[in-house]
């Protein structure tokens, strides 16, 4: 396994210094967000480390220079939006750009695109499942025909009142994505983990690794704190944030040493990404780096370097 993080959570860095700051603090990869250029104002998104739709012979001998100076790989190109949203010039773009990062990702030699796989929320899985079929054959069948794999994240998106009552992304539990991986040929959709995802959901984050270690293209490693005090006020159905707190590795409920344990026996050799959503850490630059290492120094127990 490598050790890497997301870059939205340092998104005033131009990419070189992000790669400095992974090469400084000792991590071995990086996820790099490749939003549309002045797209999206959702916390964490909009963020552009590598604009693709600009993706010159120029700029990629230029990305292959920076992970040949400082040792990084780049683990995937990451996006995500709600290709499924009713609003149909939202979701055109989306569904756009997710095909930009794929073919990006195979001219990088990267492998790996990591997003989300939408929903519209007003409406049940079934309901939505012939639109996430129309839209999701095709872009697994251009992945395939790229050789690229897509990790498709399993966190709700349900966090604000604009997303209630069904989140903005169906790839949430195993049902989803058992039967997604029945109706769409091939390997190329698999899963981008995050274990906090389940815990606040009151859901078994290891069972699901026994299941699906084989899909696991990628993994986010962020842990979260439940408030059992707030759940017992609101219950499970008020809204998510009333009752738990994003937290980095080893500070929140996730069992780190059970969960690397599994993903080893799963096989797993992938990019391990610290998401970094901790509120506690975000007041400057300066302390959002801390966290990052902090998360690094937590994981390296479970992830040495190599």
């Amino acid at each position: 396994m490598k050790l890497g993080f997301v870059s939205a959570i340092l998104p005033e860095l131009p990419l070189e210094e992000l790669f400095k700051v992974a090469s400084d603090v000792g991590y071995d990869c990086i996820e790099v967000m490749c939003w549309p250029p002045g797209n999206a104002k959702r916390r964490y998104a909009g963020v552009t480390h590598l604009d693709v739709s600009n993706l010159s012979a120029p700029l990629i001998e230029q990305v292959h220079g920076l992970t040949a100076k400082y040792g990084i790989e780049i683990s995937s190109l990451g996006y995500y939006p709600n290709p499924l949203t009713p609003d149909s010039s939202q979701r055109e773009l989306a569904v756009r750009q997710i095909g930009k990062l794929i073919s990006a990702a195979q001219q990088l030699g990267i492998g790996v695109v990591t997003t989300f796989a939408g929903r519209d929320w007003t409406k049940t899985v079934e309901q939505n499942w012939p639109a996430f079929l129309e839209t999701w054959i095709p872009l697994a069948a251009l992945a395939e025909e790229h050789e690229v794999r897509i990790g498709i994240e399993n966190c709700p998106m349900l966090f604000t009142q604009d997303e209630w009552p069904g989140g903005c992304n169906l790839f949430t539990t195993p049902a989803t994505w058992r039967k997604a991986f029945e109706d769409i040929p091939g390997n190329s959709l698999g899963l981008n983990y995050d274990p906090s995802h389940f815990v606040w959901q009151r859901m078994d984050y290891l069972k699901a690794i026994r299941e699906f270690g084989n899909r696991f293209y990628h993994v986010h490693a962020k842990d979260v704190r439940i408030d059992q005090n707030r759940l017992d006020e609101v219950g499970i159905m008020g809204c998510p944030t009333d009752y738990h707190t994003p937290k980095l590795p080893g500070m929140g409920d996730v069992h780190w040493g059970k969960f690397f344990s599994l993903l080893t026996d799963a096989g797993y050799d992938g990019a391990v990404c610290v998401e970094v959503e901790d509120r506690a850490f975000e007041g400057s630059l300066e302390s959002r780096i801390q966290a990052l290492k902090t998360s690094h120094n937590f994981l390296r127990q479970y992830v040495p370097k190599t």
